[in-house]
């Protein structure tokens, strides 16, 4: 399921990167594929990564570093004043 988020928030920008993963600690259990409603997180050729886009279009909810267990995923949240802005909802 995509949610469509046009005229809901705004981005400002310089948030820089936020969310990486540590290889070494990925197990591939691809729960992050499963629980970004973005659909941010991808698998191919047996290896999960995020998308390049993903500071654009990311809820930052942190849903992702939430549900690994293996603690392959860092996530910190930007920068005060940049990022998404819920404007509605």
């Amino acid at each position: 399921m995509k949610i469509d988020i046009e005229g809901l928030t705004k981005r400002v920008p310089g948030t820089g990167d936020f969310i990486s993963i540590n290889y070494l600690k990925c197990n591939n259990c691809e729960r992050c594929l499963f629980v970004c409603v973005m659909n941010l997180w991808r698998k191919k050729e047996g290896k999960i990564y995020l998308t390049d886009d993903y500071q654009d279009k990311c809820l930052e909810c942190a849903a992702c570093f939430q549900v690994c267990d293996a603690g392959a995923i860092m996530f910190k949240y930007p920068a005060g004043g940049t990022g998404i802005v819920i404007e509605k909802g």
